[in-house]
């Protein structure tokens, strides 16, 4: 039995599923109006998807031996199935189908990158280097892959803020329901802005909509803050136990402490300085795009002692 052709045909199944659940999300949300049928049918898709994600990982662990976060193959596969799951547990939660519109597509350009992108070579698994041969593996890189996908929903949230907010300050204090569900604001600026011939009735829909994206984004990026913080400590402990030292300076580990300051700059002025909205959101969706140079940019360049593991 070659595993490895079971595996990259489960990965191929995952990237048609989560295909078809994107589209589904976004007729839903652009053309039926948050139709329950069909909300479901997405729910169901990203859930096989997830599963079958599970298995592929778990197999590749089982089959070669170590925790699959060894190369970009299945650090990408594993930051897929980190993102599915964290955004079916807030969908949950928060019975809204906003999240899944806005992290489906991104899962879809992740698998999508790892299967139609990376060699056949680099997607196989391969013994690892001596460097890689410790415990620390685990928890350092499983920390990271958390901490980017939880940073990457809130940030993704925070572009949403500026999209419809057409990057303009909102005063946010008019709306004192900061636990409204996204579901619910979601349907109301919906249907105001398209059926109801107030505009001041769909402004007001837009305000709540606005306010619970921040209140969101928030809570999430407060989320993945600490595994971030987790993740570059143990990366500490680890490179001092592989290299003998702390911290080089490597650019992975650069980028890792520039992304570690703008989200602590995010939270640091929301909690002392009571910034909000806008002035937050462009925080974090500066985040957004810093996390993945740290994430695939600096390894593309193939310096550093980051580099062997991923790209040859």
């Amino acid at each position: 039995m070659d595993w490895n052709n079971i595996q990259n045909f489960s990965s191929n199944i995952v990237f048609g599923i989560l295909l078809f659940a994107m589209i589904i999300y976004w007729l839903n949300l652009f053309f039926f109006n948050w139709t329950n049928k069909l909300s479901k049918i997405g729910q169901i898709s990203s859930i096989m998807a997830n599963i079958l994600l599970f298995f592929i990982l778990c197999s590749r662990w089982i089959v070669a031996g170590y925790f699959p976060l060894s190369n970009l193959y299945e650090s990408l596969l594993f930051l897929t199935w980190t993102l599915l799951t964290i955004y079916l547990y807030i969908e949950f939660k928060t019975k809204s189908k906003l999240m899944g519109a806005i992290l489906i597509p991104v899962a879809l350009l992740i698998s999508g990158f790892a299967n139609l992108t990376l060699s056949p070579e680099m997607q196989k698994s391969s013994p690892l280097v001596p460097a890689l041969q410790s415990n620390w593996l685990m928890m350092h890189v499983s920390m990271m892959m958390l901490s980017y996908a939880t940073l990457i929903m809130g940030s993704l949230l925070c572009i949403l803020f500026l999209v419809i907010s057409n990057y303009e300050d909102v005063d946010l204090q008019l709306i004192d329901d900061s636990y409204l569900p996204l579901y619910n604001v979601m349907l109301d600026y919906y249907e105001t802005k398209f059926f109801s011939p107030s505009d001041e009735v769909s402004e007001l829909g837009k305000l709540k909509l606005l306010h619970s994206l921040d209140n969101w984004s928030y809570r999430i990026i407060g989320l993945g803050f600490p595994f971030l913080t987790i993740g570059i400590i143990a990366g500490g402990v680890w490179a001092n136990e592989a290299w003998g030292s702390y911290w080089s300076w490597d650019p992975k580990e650069t980028w890792a402490l520039i992304t570690w300051i703008i989200f602590a700059t995010y939270l640091h002025s929301r909690i002392t300085k009571g910034w909000e909205g806008k002035k937050t959101a462009i925080l974090g969706a500066l985040g957004f795009f810093v996390i993945w140079v740290c994430y695939l940019g600096v390894n593309f360049l193939g310096k550093g002692l980051h580099s062997y593991g991923w790209l040859s």
